[in-house]
């Protein structure tokens, strides 16, 4: 690994620790180096706040003058609640700036280096391009396509089951797996579940996190419950509600919840809730990730609409049974030529379970 990647490797370091807290803006790590060595480090920690260029701005000091800048993601160049950084880097005299990628959105994409470039500042762009954008997957599919990236959770046995043919489920993971779910919670700007789901387990669907992976002193950031509806059937004293925490509820009739919680409509075909048009309708709230925690009929609902972006398999050293319920719910597919093929990606061990990641194959690559 070349000095170059080294150092940008550690901004990306620096960009994860804000994994949990800069939605809905990008992730972000910033090394300023001069003569081989660093003389200033910073991240983007929380929305509103400075950004990762500003941070280690203030760390070199007047050290900054003809020093070398590693940055994420390509310096903004806009004004909006924080200065440009651009601005910030032309004016403590940085000679280059390396940067992983550009940022992906439309609007902005581009002048960052172009305004570096007219003062005279020398850039590369393109090191550890990949790593940055397994980051922030979220901000630049929302700047990409106007959705956001879906995760989809699931918790299963070895014979592919989720729940008892009776609806139970807790539980099928141990304690560690739990906990990793946990994570992927913290991560998401939004957390998507089914009426089914509510009215059988009665989730809260907040983020409880144990042990010392969630920024210390950072008071935790809960993401928005979306519950799909269509009917309006969850129950008022549903635990999802009994909380001051964000909860959308979905529907495709008229009706609402009043000041129980906020309640829209966005019909589709035959009664349901139309769901990429609800996707489009996250990506206007800022919603970058989205995880979805339910039953095998939104799960197969949103796969068979192109919508899953990335599954997770929790997988459970136990056999449920024929009766138990399986994946997804998915009637159309009757021969092997309409299956749904999947990439792995990664498998890991998590406590006794197995995580399994994978990614559909209609999703595009980078």
């Amino acid at each position: 690994m070349s000095f170059a990647e080294q150092t940008m490797a550690r901004a990306l370091q620096l960009a994860e620790r804000g994994l949990y807290t800069t939605a809905p803006n990008p992730r972000v790590g910033c090394v300023i180096v001069k003569d081989g060595n660093i003389i200033g480090e910073g991240w983007h920690q929380r929305a509103g706040n400075a950004h990762a260029e500003v941070h280690a701005l203030q760390a070199a000091g007047d050290k900054a003058q003809g020093a070398d800048c590693y940055v994420t993601l390509e310096p903004c160049s806009h004004t909006g609640r924080t200065s440009p950084c651009a601005d910030a880097l032309i004016k403590a005299g940085v000679k280059r700036v390396y940067i992983a990628m550009q940022d992906p959105n439309p609007l902005v994409s581009g002048q960052g280096i172009a305004k570096l470039e007219q003062a005279g500042i020398e850039v590369e762009v393109g090191i550890l391009e990949q790593q940055a954008y397994d980051l922030n997957k979220g901000f630049c599919q929302r700047m990409r396509t106007g959705r956001p990236y879906i995760t989809s959770k699931i918790a299963m046995s070895v014979d592919g089951r989720t729940a008892m043919a009776s609806g139970e489920s807790q539980w099928i993971t141990g304690d560690a797996a739990r906990q990793d779910v946990q994570r992927l919670r913290a991560r998401s700007s939004a957390i998507l579940t089914g009426i089914g789901t509510v009215l059988a387990d009665d989730p809260a669907l907040t983020v409880r996190p144990e042990g010392d992976w969630y920024p210390a002193g950072q008071a935790v950031r809960q993401a928005l419950r979306v519950v799909v509806d269509s009917q309006l059937q969850i129950s008022k004293k549903a635990k999802i509600l009994a909380d001051n925490n964000p909860v959308l509820v979905v529907t495709s009739t008229d009706n609402s919840l009043g000041e129980l919680a906020e309640t829209i409509t966005i019909a589709g075909d035959g009664g349901h809730v139309n769901l990429p048009a609800l996707m489009v309708e996250l990506a206007k709230r800022g919603i970058n990730e989205v995880m979805v925690e339910a039953g095998s009929v939104l799960n197969g609902a949103l796969l068979q609409a192109g919508l899953i972006d990335e599954l997770v398999i929790y997988m459970a050293p136990k056999l449920m049974g024929d009766g138990a319920k399986g994946l997804f719910h998915l009637p159309e597919l009757n021969t092997m030529a309409q299956n749904i093929d999947l990439k792995i990606t990664d498998i890991r061990a998590v406590g006794r379970d197995w995580r399994i990641s994978a990614v559909p194959e209609y999703c595009e690559e980078i």
